[in-house]
């Protein structure tokens, strides 16, 4: 069933602002902290004649090391430069294997996709890369949610959100690719990360961002009853009186806050049957975008959203960003 409010509410819904006076300032310092760093690029034999593999690292959080796949693809012309495509993964994904991840490199761009710092337990995609934190956190519900939450400096969120900036700067250096082209890509989890990215730096082409989750905290919290947002419920379930703090730390890592930032082209998505990241949610950072955007609807879809249904419309809107004197579609 439709899960939240009617379409003509959620396309007039902006949150009323929750945001810190140094939240600008604490991003400054977080990046200043965690400088770009040489990725490495190594050849990576995985059986495919289409499509050449490369295993990244890449500094991320505290100069940590994150891992990567890059795609390219095989047929690319020696000397041309290719756009490209940061991807980020779902909530408790990481990267898996460079066959999960075939479509933009098949497509003729670069392809980065980021391993998710200490998630990847889901029995879908794994991951790579360890959480380390130089300083323990507090109490935490199951899950990356309320890890921190006691402090934006300990968030977890802090740490993956360095790492998906970073991953772009990663991508700018890899061999062939043209660092003036590239944009972000993801759902769930990674659209979350994509906005977090396009909110933060002002050199992005363009954003692909569905079924975003990290936004409008304080909504979602009274609006999902499932895993991410639950953990918000749950920790506060034993917390009555941090309630405050909570979303105060939760504010810095908001998409609604980030969307007022970003300025880059985007293309958003929702699912209006979608109860892991309610529609509000989703419209909250959409109708508070700084800049143009647009917003595909999936009336009878849950979290899927559009799923491979929808790949062809975002390699049309992808195509129309980085080749606009040669799209006719």
């Amino acid at each position: 069933m439709f899960v939240d409010e009617p379409l003509e509410w959620l396309a007039q819904y902006r949150p009323e602002r929750r945001e810190s006076a140094d939240f600008d300032e604490f991003w400054h310092r977080t990046l200043a902290d965690s400088p770009v760093g040489q990725a490495t690029f190594e050849p990576v034999d995985v059986g495919l004649t289409t499509v050449d593999v490369f295993d990244v690292t890449f500094a991320g959080w505290a100069g940590q090391p994150i891992k990567g796949w890059l795609m390219l693809p095989a047929n690319r012309v020696e000397g041309q430069s290719l756009p490209g495509i940061v991807e980020y993964i779902g909530y408790n994904g990481g990267r898996g294997l460079p066959i999960e991840s075939l479509t933009w490199s098949s497509a003729g761009y670069a392809h980065l996709v980021m391993d998710n710092r200490g998630q990847g337990g889901s029995g879908r995609t794994v991951s790579d890369t360890p959480d380390v934190a130089p300083d323990g956190h507090g109490s935490a519900a199951p899950g990356y949610l309320t890890r921190g939450i006691e402090s934006p400096d300990k968030h977890y969120y802090r740490r993956m959100i360095t790492d998906a900036v970073r991953a772009v700067d990663a991508i700018m250096q890899a061999p062939g690719v043209d660092p003036r082209k590239v944009a972000v890509l993801g759902a769930s989890q990674g659209g979350g990360l994509a906005l977090a990215t396009a909110g933060l730096r002002g050199d992005l082409i363009g954003a692909m961002i569905d079924v975003p989750f990290m936004c409008d905290y304080t909504r979602a919290s009274t609006r999902a009853d499932t895993v991410p947002y639950v953990e918000i419920r749950q920790w506060l379930a034993g917390h009555r009186d941090k309630i405050e703090m909570a979303f105060d730390t939760l504010s810095y890592f908001d998409g609604v806050n980030f969307a007022r930032r970003a300025t880059c082209p985007a293309w958003f998505s929702v699912a209006l049957m979608d109860d892991i990241c309610p529609p509000s949610t989703v419209f909250g950072a959409y109708n508070s975008y700084a800049g143009p955007a647009e917003m595909e609807i999936f009336a009878y879809n849950g979290h899927e959203g559009g799923g491979l249904y929808d790949v062809p419309r975002k390699l049309a809107a992808f195509a129309s960003l980085f080749f606009p004197e040669s799209f006719a579609g």
